[in-house]
């Protein structure tokens, strides 16, 4: 992961948001681009996280740093001022000529999508990027810690289904996993129907102490998986989307969607191409 943008309106929830993205752009040593993207709700008048005050108050950087030590930790950050017009085709558009692994970004679980973006930008911002999306919830805490920014992943639900495969979300929360160097943590896969027709996965080789939890119910596909992830005290949900056009197909009406609007934890969206694992 050599790219990680997070768009932003200077406000709590975005905070947040940009958190997550620093913690994990540290981690992999990567690129973070932040983008400041005007809207009607934006507080005009604030300013950039500052990147480096962040980081000497987690303790990863000593007071009074500069900029090479910044870059000694091998991350590397772009501030960027969007230009004026639709929020929604200001970001696309960047992402267009400046693709990302992952996007991080706030959203607001009664839509489903960043409200504050002044429409639905989750769709088509997947649709086109074709980039891993985590969503943060606005008003939660998520997984990253404010005062030091340590990851807290112990419990992921990742639910599955016979299509899109899940396989690639298992090996994208693994691979995040090893990377933050978490190597307690419990993955469970969930398979909303009967037991011997879950899908096959894969553990992918790790040298960290992961323990992977199998578990099917019947019911509401919603229902379940919403209530699994309470159950078990989810930190993260990682869900497999159609990827051949983007998740754009697979979140209208969808029970990604629809998860997404109900949870109280981060979903990490992963794109897959309906052909994979065939």
């Amino acid at each position: 992961m050599t790219r990680i943008f997070c768009p932003t309106n200077f406000t709590v929830a975005s905070h947040v948001a940009f958190q997550h993205a620093l913690s994990l752009a540290l981690a992999y040593r990567s690129k973070l681009t932040i983008m400041h993207v005007p809207t009607a709700a934006a507080d005009e008048s604030g300013k950039f996280p500052g990147v480096r005050a962040v980081l000497e108050n987690w303790g990863k950087l000593p007071a009074n740093s500069t900029e090479t030590d910044v870059t000694a930790l091998g991350l590397t950050v772009e501030k960027i001022k969007g230009r004026s017009g639709d929020p929604v085709d200001i970001v696309l558009h960047y992402l267009e000529h400046h693709p990302a692994e992952l996007v991080v970004l706030s959203t607001h679980q009664k839509e489903g999508h960043a409200r504050w973006l002044g429409r639905n930008i989750a769709e088509p911002l997947a649709r086109r990027s074709q980039a891993m999306t985590l969503f943060v919830p606005n008003g939660k805490a998520g997984f990253i810690s404010p005062e030091n920014g340590c990851l807290h992943l112990r419990h992921i639900l990742v639910p599955i289904c016979a299509q899109p495969s899940p396989q690639r979300a298992v090996d994208a929360v693994v691979g995040l996993l090893t990377t933050c160097g978490v190597t307690d943590a419990v993955i469970t896969l969930f398979y909303v129907g009967a037991e011997p027709d879950m899908p096959a996965v894969a553990a992918p080789v790790s040298d960290s102490n992961l323990t992977f939890a199998k578990i099917a119910h019947d019911g509401d596909p919603v229902e379940q998986i919403t209530g699994a992830a309470d159950r078990l005290g989810a930190d993260l949900v990682v869900m497999s989307t159609a990827g051949h056009n983007g998740f754009l197909d697979a979140l209208r009406g969808s029970t990604t969607e629809q998860v997404l609007r109900k949870l109280s934890c981060p979903l990490l969206a992963v794109p897959v191409k309906l052909a994979e694992g065939d």
